[in-house]
């Protein structure tokens, strides 16, 4: 009898698990990977200033190829859980579509690999090689005690991934549409400048910051960082907010800062882009304006899957469920893939994204049989 990845998913669902609470996923997960042959790991994360996470880690078969499923069972907050038609945490069924938080980012993936793999072993016995489940508790977190310090856990204890399918809800409109190669950087930044507090009576006495706030943002927001690359669009910097911290109205500040946030391609580095912001503003400050960036500890550099024989092979299962090529993209904001990327080839393919977060999240039961099915093939394609 096949696996249900519909009742996977509902008792995912079930699981109270809002970051960083494991609140039974995993519980859920260990037990039924346990009962499949699985060697599963639980272990537990910490760094100061940060919650604790759980974490879990399960493989079965000890030979290559090894075709790793990562994923989170962690969710966002539901909101105001009245304003939710269906309970968030209740996995109710209605009209053929299965509610709550996590129903496509990323439970009701999980669930759809869950079942597929479990499929696979039924037919097979065992692997021709190794399947794992990577599974954090800490994606919708500040994603320190999750998915990077698992990856590094594995890797010292001798663990080597070939390939990665990342089940996060990747598609745009329909299930087939895309598949996710890669993911711009991030990074966060605060332009600082200085200046000489005064009266604004008297302004010859005083250095206005926010004169040489405002010609810096001009400036860097004047021309493009790139043109773009061959898999991703043109890097952009945007202003998120301008903070002088002044209350009087007859006082000239002494400082003004903006904040702000680059998504850059892969014609940069956390590094060289910083290089490239600071040498802007200098241009432009042209030694008259007093500045300086505060940057942000940022673990969202850029990567990208070159289309290969693995993307050649998820395509060509997608397509032969769905009967849609898919898109290869690396549009959206940062995933875990970021720090797969270190280990091993990664695609990011899952649900359709379009409620995710959202109140009354939800996924349509043919969707999570659709998905199973991609994944039965695209294992027994990689096995074959």
């Amino acid at each position: 009898m096949a696996a249900d990845p519909v009742a996977f998913a509902r008792d995912l669902l079930r699981c109270r698990s809002v970051t960083p609470q494991e609140g039974g996923a995993l519980n859920f997960l260990e037990k039924t990977l346990k009962a499949a042959g699985f060697a599963v790991h639980r272990m537990t994360f910490n760094q100061a200033g940060a919650e604790p996470v759980e974490n879990l880690y399960a493989r079965i078969g000890a030979a290559s190829p090894h075709l790793m499923f990562a994923g989170h069972t962690d969710v966002v907050p539901p909101g105001e859980e009245s304003a939710w038609r269906h309970p968030p945490f209740a996995g109710e069924v209605t009209d053929d579509t299965l509610y709550g938080r996590g129903a496509v980012d990323m439970k009701g993936g999980i669930a759809c690999a869950l079942a597929a793999v479990l499929d696979h072993l039924a037919a097979n016995k065992k692997p021709k090689g190794s399947i794992s489940f990577l599974i954090t508790g800490d994606e919708e977190g500040i994603a320190v005690n999750g998915t990077p310090k698992l990856l590094k856990w594995a890797a010292e204890r001798g663990e080597k991934f070939d390939h990665c399918i990342l089940g996060e809800p990747s598609n745009q409109e329909t299930l087939g549409d895309t598949i996710k190669i890669g993911r711009r950087g991030s990074l966060n930044g605060t332009l600082v400048v200085s200046g000489r507090q005064g009266h604004v009576a008297y302004p010859q006495r005083a250095e206005n910051p926010i004169r040489g706030l405002v010609a810096l943002v001009s400036a860097l927001n004047a021309k493009p960082l790139d043109q773009g690359s061959a898999h991703f669009p043109p890097s952009h910097l945007e202003f998120t907010s301008v903070d002088v911290g002044n209350k009087t109205v007859n006082l000239i500040p002494g400082e003004a800062r903006a904040r702000f946030n680059i998504r850059f391609n892969d014609h940069h580095t956390l590094d060289s882009l910083k290089a490239l912001i600071d040498k802007r503003a200098a241009e432009a400050a042209a030694g008259k304006i007093r500045f300086s960036f505060a940057w942000e500890p940022s673990n969202a550099a850029v990567f990208v899957t070159k289309p290969g024989p693995f993307t050649d092979l998820v395509a060509a299962a997608v397509a032969e469920v769905t009967g849609r090529k898919p898109e290869l993209s690396t549009t959206g904001g940062t995933s875990d893939a970021r720090f797969i990327n270190d280990y091993c080839s990664v695609v990011e393919f899952g649900l359709v994204g379009q409620t995710m977060h959202q109140v009354d999240e939800r996924v349509p039961l043919a969707d999570l049989t659709a998905l199973t099915a991609i994944y039965r093939k695209i294992i027994d394609k990689y096995f074959d």
